[in-house]
């Protein structure tokens, strides 16, 4: 215990030497956490959409005073001498709206008029929200028309009403859901980078053979790397937190031991696995693509970060059983948005604890087998 003690010790001198280097390690996190919490949006917002009005009546306006108070959509007039697929290929509006001609007539004589919407589905999933936007829109609108129009005594109400309800996440932001999955994200590149640095530079400057002939075992020295690296990012952790609690307007949502039990899971799976790529590689540049590369992508990619795990292809889900940050997301998730506490969660910190036990064993393998060979 005093080797690994004093090893970690050495480590943490060896690192708040360099006042750069912990500036960074310390800044950096809370820059990348801003960028990706705040840059990513899943809302549809202002998009600019033209109205081809050819009915010109009170109705039509109506109409076209609903969508612009919307949030989701932004009116432009459109000329009637203007052709709808002109402002769609100069990409002057996602949409286009076009009011036939009697469109308030046939509206109070309770027949069905059509209203075109032409969008553009090049970026597929704001087309399908924007869609979804356009039916709800529309369908409130005439509800609440046809409710009130007295010459329409023939109008026919719905024998079932859909009365829904929101629920953990009622005002429906967005940055609930980007703030925890990039909380996440952030604690999974910087820990393990610093670590594989660490060790890829004495091997890079053979002072690694150092150790080799000492009377240090391997599991000593790694820990103590581990321990030294674990400090580092539990307080990377700690200003995360701070700085994503009022950035993204978190809060507890219920008991909070699953995230701290899970939280110590986590940094040091990705800690060991920064060890491990360190021992494996000693070449500092290399070793920070395979972490960019493996950690990083992966955590942003495979995770749920941005869309379902369910979502990606079969023949590439199976590797996100192998990502950490897939179910610190889910840890974080629950306590931040959900709530539901050990019971929706418990096997998320178990699944990190055999992941880092995985990638501490695999370090540890390595660092064996080149004490004997030397």
């Amino acid at each position: 215990m005093k080797r690994i003690i004093a090893q970690t010790r050495k480590e943490l001198t060896q690192v708040f030497r360099d006042k750069l280097t912990v500036a960074l390690a310390l800044v950096l996190p809370l820059i990348l956490l801003a960028l990706l919490g705040t840059a990513l949006s899943l809302s549809v917002k202002g998009i600019s959409v033209v109205v081809q009005d050819f009915d010109r009546t009170p109705l039509s306006r109506q109409y076209i005073d609903l969508l612009g108070a919307s949030l989701t959509f932004r009116v432009v007039p459109l000329s009637q001498n203007q052709w709808p697929e002109e402002v769609l290929a100069s990409e002057k509006a996602r949409a286009v709206i076009v009011i036939p001609q009697n469109f308030e007539r046939n509206f109070l004589r309770n027949e069905q008029p059509e209203i075109q919407w032409l969008i553009d589905a090049v970026d597929a999933n704001t087309a399908n929200a924007m869609r979804g936007q356009a039916n709800a829109l529309t369908n409130a609108f005439t509800a609440q028309f046809r409710g009130a129009n007295e010459q329409n005594p023939q109008a026919i109400k719905p024998a079932i009403r859909a009365d829904t309800r929101m629920w953990y996440n009622p005002g429906g932001s967005s940055r609930k859901f980007i703030g925890p999955g990039a909380f996440a994200v952030v604690l999974a590149l910087f820990p393990p980078l610093l670590a594989a640095l660490a060790l890829s530079r004495e091997g890079e400057q053979k002072t690694i053979l150092q150790v080799y002939v000492s009377s240090i075992s391997a599991h000593e020295f790694l820990l103590g790397k581990i321990a030294a690296f674990f400090i580092i990012a539990l307080a990377e952790w700690a200003l995360a937190l701070l700085v994503a609690i009022p950035l993204f307007d978190l809060k507890i949502a219920s008991d909070p031991t699953p995230l701290l039990v899970g939280t110590v899971f986590y940094l040091f799976c990705n800690v060991s696995f920064g060890v491990m790529v360190g021992v494996s590689i000693p070449n500092q540049a290399a070793a920070i693509q395979a972490v960019a590369g493996v950690q990083f992508l992966l955590s942003f990619l495979l995770s749920g970060f941005i869309f379902p795990v369910s979502n990606v292809p079969a023949e590439l889900r199976w590797i996100a059983a192998f990502v950490p940050a897939r179910y610190f997301i889910e840890i974080t998730r629950d306590a931040f948005v959900r709530g539901g506490g050990w019971p929706a969660v418990w096997d998320a910190p178990l699944m990190l604890a055999l992941i880092g036990s995985v990638f501490f064993f695999k370090a540890w393998r390595k660092m064996r087998l080149m004490q004997v060979e030397a």
